[in-house]
């Protein structure tokens, strides 16, 4: 039985602050082979680790990314906000899965050519919704997609021709034995997100899943080891 891929859920978050450098090394540490990373694009074009829209929740700042330079994000994070450039960095030699919220063509062009520009192309991949990965995959004819997927029905075959993704990513709820074997048979592999209790944990392994994505990715590592090989 091929091991599950542990990826971290924008780092280490219960432990350290989500979508940070500190976080991002910190799931490394404590055993994850991906971290996974949400990238949006400052009002100049920069491409920044962000999950929502705005610096309200995590930076206690009620303003849009998308109405800030890369310069006043620094300065009202304490240049804790990192740009996707250094968090590639940071995380050279580890694959990254990269979510794009809020995609559009030119973000998602741009993200795209950073990830080439820093040589990470061979270790990243993307993941988000039908648009988004429609405009990764004509970015780049060549990208690793996880396909997310927000229903049991399968995806249309037109839609699965035209994004090729290698993965079909589901909230774990959804997921059970028959999809996952589903899923294998049409050629593609099955990632989970976000599960965070051991039993749910557990339940996907025994589904047979390929990659789980949880916050709390020292649990899925313990877990994992417990698993026959």
């Amino acid at each position: 039985m091929r091991p599950v891929t542990a990826v971290a859920h924008r780092g280490d978050p219960y432990r350290v602050l989500e979508n940070t450098l500190p976080s991002l090394r910190s799931a490394l540490d404590r055993g994850a082979d991906a971290v996974e990373m949400d990238v949006r694009l400052t009002r100049d074009g920069v491409p920044v680790l962000l999950h929502d829209s705005t610096l309200t929740r995590l930076w206690g700042h009620d303003r849009p990314l998308a109405s800030l330079n890369a310069a006043e994000v620094d300065e009202a994070t304490g240049g804790r906000v990192p740009t996707l450039a250094s968090a590639l960095k940071v995380t050279d030699g580890s694959r990254v899965m990269i979510d794009i919220p809020g995609a559009t063509s030119e973000s998602v062009r741009t993200i795209v050519g950073v990830i080439h520009d820093s040589g990470a192309a061979e270790r990243a991949y993307y993941c988000a919704g039908p648009s988004a990965m429609l405009a990764v995959r004509g970015a780049d004819r060549a990208a690793e997609i996880a396909l997310t997927w927000t229903t049991a029905a399968p995806p249309r075959a037109s839609l699965l021709e035209a994004v090729r993704p290698r993965w079909l990513n589901y909230r774990f709820g959804l997921i059970d034995s028959e999809l996952t074997a589903q899923v294998h048979r049409h050629g593609m592999l099955v990632s989970a997100w976000t599960p965070d209790t051991k039993r749910s944990m557990r339940r996907l392994l025994e589904h047979g899943v390929d990659s789980i994505t949880t916050n709390r990715i020292d649990v899925l590592c313990s877990l994992r080891e417990q698993q026959p090989r």
